[in-house]
Parts: structure tokens; C-alpha cells; sequence
């Protein structure tokens, strides 16, 4: 799942595509480095971010997913966002996944549209809102609250009458976490598996990196995004959210070869 913030304010590539065209240039380019999924976010969910309104998220998305379209890029769309009138809007251009970092819980109307959609849907585990999520997180155990949050959205979404097949289930590395909440969830991603539905992880140019490493921009957190990348392979990852996809699926590529060999 390679990664477009048609954004301003995005941690690590904010705006670098706000305009459409640059958004779609390099939504093709992903897909030719070999992404499956393109996902595509009008609204940054970085730690301390504001929300925007309906009409400008639209506005920022929709055309980068029409471009794409008409160019015959042949991934398949992800829409991010946290409401149904955007992702509403996204579907019927032509996106066929719902990304969303509050697992459906951000709009009252958000279960009923998603099963009215009938496109498949990441529910995504985040404490708190983006602008506050960073501020003091705590868990007991995060590994199984984590677990159990997850657990309780495939069945509220299941009660909405959304297709269990549908779901796909992510963690929320980063999202109201620190640093050990990250690397506890990181060490047992397998754990997520027993869920028994896809797991998506996006530690991509995470903070968490530097945290273990050095400061730097965003973009310098490649080798750390490759490590995060591989355990989660190792783990039962089924899909990656990645900002450097040429090089993700050159790494994944190895080592598979490599463990598959052994």
C-alpha cells in the first residue's frame, strides 16, 4: 500500500502533493515501484494536527483518485479518512477501500455507510484524536487492549451488517503511543492474526524510528521503516503501508527468498 498526503501538514511528505497533478505523477510512480494499493489522505492524522472540513478533504482527494483512474494505474484505491461523507464521496469515484484511523467510531453514521458501501474497510486502533493522542497515553497492557478494541469494531461491524470478509485490521503504530506501546505491539504482531483477519501495518517514517536511533527528517527513517517492515513479514503482516515501496518490496522479496530456502 504505497502512501499520497494531498495534505500540507503531513509528518513526513506534507505538501509535497497538494496539487493533483503531482499527486497523481506520483501515485503512478508507486504503482510502477509495485504497489498493490494506493492510499490516498486529504486530512493529516499526524500527532497535533487540526481536523479539515468535509468539502475540502473532498476537494483535495477526489481528483487525485479521478487522475488515476483515467491513467489505468491498476491498484486498487484506499480513501483515508475518518468520515463517511468523504469516503462516500471517494467510493464513488472509483476507490474501493475505506481506510480509518478511528475503526468506523469517528461519525454515529460511519458503521451504516460502511455497510452501505460494500467496499472493504481497515479498522485502525488509535487513542484518542490525532490533535490530543500523543499527549499522555497509558495502557495496562496495550498488546491485549489493543487486541480487544479490534476485536469489539469487527463486531460491531458485523452487527452493521458489513461482511466480515471485508475488514482488515491494524494496530495504529504511533497513534497514541509511546515508544514502548510501539515496540510491544511491533513484538507481537502475530498476536493480531488470532483475530482472524488481515493485518495492515503502517510503521512507515514513524518518530518511533528516530527514537531508537537518531533525530532527523522523516525521510531519513528508511532503514528503520525496512526493520519494521521484515518483522512484520516474519509476524503474519499481510499488507504494508509504505511510503518507499520499491525499496519495501525489494527487502520483503529477499528475505522471503531467503527464509523460504531455509
Amino acid at each position: 500500500m504505497g502512501i499520497i498526503n494531498a495534505t500540507p501538514d503531513s509528518f513526513s511528505d506534507g505538501g509535497c502533493f497538494m496539487e493533483p497533478e503531482k499527486a497523481i505523477e506520483h501515485g503512478l510512480r508507486l504503482v510502477e515501484d509495485g504497489a498493490d494499493i494506493i492510499d490516498i489522505g486529504g486530512e493529516s492524522t499526524r500527532p497535533g494536527a487540526d481536523s479539515v472540513s468535509v468539502e475540502e478533504e473532498q476537494a483535495r482527494t477526489l481528483p487525485v483518485i479521478a487522475g488515476l483512474l483515467e491513467s489505468g494505474c491498476g491498484a486498487q484505491i484506499s480513501i483515508d479518512t475518518r468520515k463517511p461523507d468523504v469516503a462516500g464521496a471517494a467510493i464513488k469515484a472509483g476507490a474501493t477501500i475505506w481506510n480509518d484511523v478511528t475503526a468506523l467510531s469517528y461519525s454515529p453514521e460511519s458503521l451504516e455507510a460502511a455497510a452501505s458501501f460494500g467496499c472493504d474497510i481497515v479498522l485502525m486502533h488509535a487513542q484518542g484524536d490525532p490533535k490530543t493522542m500523543q499527549d499522555d497515553p497509558h495502557y495496562d497492557d496495550v498488546v491485549e487492549e489493543v487486541y480487544a478494541y479490534l476485536a469489539g469494531r469487527i463486531e460491531a461491524c458485523v452487527t452493521a451488517g458489513i461482511d466480515e470478509e471485508r475488514l482488515i485490521v491494524d494496530p495504529g503504530i504511533g497513534f497514541g503511543k509511546l515508544l514502548s506501546h510501539n515496540l510491544s505491539l511491533l513484538a507481537n504482531l502475530d498476536r493480531f492474526r488470532a483475530l482472524g483477519r488481515p493485518v495492515l501495518l503502517g510503521a512507515s517514517r514513524k518518530r518511533f524510528i528516530a527514537a531508537l536511533d537518531r533525530s532527523g527528517p522523516a525521510k531519513a527513517r528508511l532503514g528503520g521503516s525496512l526493520a519494521a517492515a521484515l518483522h512484520g513479514l516474519a509476524g503474519g503482516v499481510a499488507i504494508f503501508r509504505v511510503h518507499d515501496v520499491a525499496e519495501t518490496r525489494q527487502a520483503l522479496a529477499v528475505f522471503s527468498a531467503i527464509r523460504n530456502e531455509s
